[in-house]
């Protein structure tokens, strides 16, 4: 592992710091110092926080009342990334386009007052490629996020940015959001959790409240503190249409509770649905050894998904015609290419496409759903190939299959997004080369609780080190 050498307040573990905040053994402006220190010494080399609010964190730090410790999401003063596709109030919201890029953000989004009055502290915004399309994190506005176990290469996306705040230690806890993997592959691709909740977890978008593809949720370095920011973000509130009361159990104390003996089905490649290369797919079954040497049982099998890849590829367009898609010429002019195809794509969809993908969605939910009944989770890659340079889009092959667009080569984060189901990226190994493999676990309908309980398991299992990392630059020649 490369080496860290950041303040030792950065070191530690989010849960660790919400401990000794309860005890008064550190103070909230002591954190946002530390971590406005660590952004100052490596963000230049990475690009992760490309808004740093250090005078709304510093203000909110001194006036940190203390809360309500008893609250299960009690933050205590944390200091947090949130991801520049999320309002936060006085901070600059580019969304990564030219037409926004001088957007300040007049009000919080819910979600950021759910956090705040747990106590989080927003230290700055992280980077997103343009509108939160793709899974390079690069915009004309902030330029490219590099990922620190190899700042030539990509660190994923679209929550590249936070997934880096996190991996180098700029943060304790980092907001993402997630469509097509957003938050799973640059957790990932950057040794770090990530976590897509059920919808109306984590409340939903601000504008087309109803939608449940785009969803925003916890990223952290361990299990635990995904857990712990999982139950910070839970909660009903009427501003979001689909959202529902948290757990009586808190999350936290989920994980803590643990599992005894998991039932895990592998599916290395979805049942042919999409490739994997050996390099990433010996790494996760080698985690997966390690987990049956502990006493769980993993068995390699898959659910029929015939129609999976239609289906979400109509409710992804969908998702850009009625978001990115509707906003004025003056923003719209700038968008990439790739942006702008997939809006298209969903101006041009027939009313029977849409229900197709209606009908279609519940019958693969109900396969899953069924399916899960055996097993606590489904494990699969979540990316079928390592991060590649990080001036590429998009890779165009995938062990050897051409990949035909922007999104094709993420088929893996499909299915969570098409059922609704909760899914995990688990860091639990390396490439030859030093970068390392997520392991991407689903779960069963609401079932973050198990979900969370089986990840910690595998990561106890495996030994992944959480500790932050210096940014490595890249490799001579």
């Amino acid at each position: 592992m490369p080496r860290y050498t950041g303040p030792d307040l950065c070191r530690l573990s989010a849960c660790t710091i919400a401990d000794m905040l309860r005890g008064r053994e550190v103070s909230p402006v002591e954190l946002v110092e530390a971590s406005l220190t660590r952004i100052a010494d490596v963000d230049r080399q990475v690009n992760a926080v490309v808004t740093v609010a250090d005078d709304r964190a510093r203000a909110a730090a001194g006036s940190w009342d203390g809360g309500d410790p008893d609250d299960p999401g009690w933050l205590g003063g944390l200091p947090i990334g949130v991801k520049d596709l999320t309002q936060v109030a006085g901070v600059r919201t580019t969304w990564g386009t030219k037409g926004l890029a001088d957007f300040v953000a007049p009000e919080n989004d819910p979600l950021v007052d759910t956090l705040e009055r747990r106590g989080a502290i927003v230290i700055g915004k992280t980077n997103t490629p343009e509108m939160g399309a793709g899974a390079n994190t690069f915009n004309e506005v902030f330029g490219t996020t590099r990922n620190p176990y190899d700042t030539a290469k990509n660190a994923g996306g679209s929550s590249g940015g936070a997934a880096v705040s996190l991996a180098t230690g700029e943060v304790w806890l980092s907001h993402g959001s997630d469509l097509a993997g957003s938050l799973r592959t640059p957790a990932a691709f950057c040794g770090v959790v990530g976590l897509r909740p059920s919808p109306g977890r984590c409340g939903g978008p601000r504008d087309a409240g109803f939608n449940v593809e785009g969803l925003s949720g916890p990223m952290a370095r361990t299990v635990e503190d995904t857990a712990l920011f999982l139950d910070a973000m839970s909660g009903y509130n009427a501003a979001w249409p689909i959202s529902f009361p948290a757990p009586r159990t808190p999350f936290r104390a989920a994980v803590r509770a643990g599992v005894a003996v998991p039932r895990i089905a592998w599916a290395p490649t979805l049942g042919d649905f999409a490739p994997c290369e050996p390099a990433v797919r010996e790494a996760l079954a080698a985690a997966l050894r390690s987990a049956e040497g502990q006493g769980a049982v993993v068995e390699e099998n898959c659910p029929e998904l015939a129609t999976l890849e239609r289906t979400y590829v109509v409710l992804r367009a969908m998702n850009w015609a009625v978001g990115p898609g509707r906003l004025g010429v003056e923003v719209q002019k700038h968008y990439k290419r790739t942006l702008a195809e997939n809006i298209q794509m969903g101006r041009d969809l027939s009313i029977d496409d849409v229900y197709d993908a209606q009908v279609n969605r519940t019958v693969i939910y109900h396969a899953m759903r069924e399916f899960l009944g055996r097993y606590d989770v489904l494990a699969c890659p979540v990316v079928g190939l390592p991060p590649g340079p990080v001036e590429e889009e998009y890779p165009t092959i995938v062990d050897g299959q051409p990949v035909s667009s922007y999104v094709d080569w993420l088929k893996f984060s499909f299915l969570a997004t098409v059922t609704g189901l909760p899914a995990l990226s688990l860091p639990v190994g390396c490439t030859a080369d030093g970068m390392p493999v997520g392991l991407q676990l689903i779960g069963p309908p609401r079932g973050e609780a198990r979900l969370l309980q089986v990840a910690a398991f595998i990561e106890a299992v495996v030994g992944w080190d959480t500790t932050p990392i210096d940014p490595r630059p890249a490799a001579p020649g």
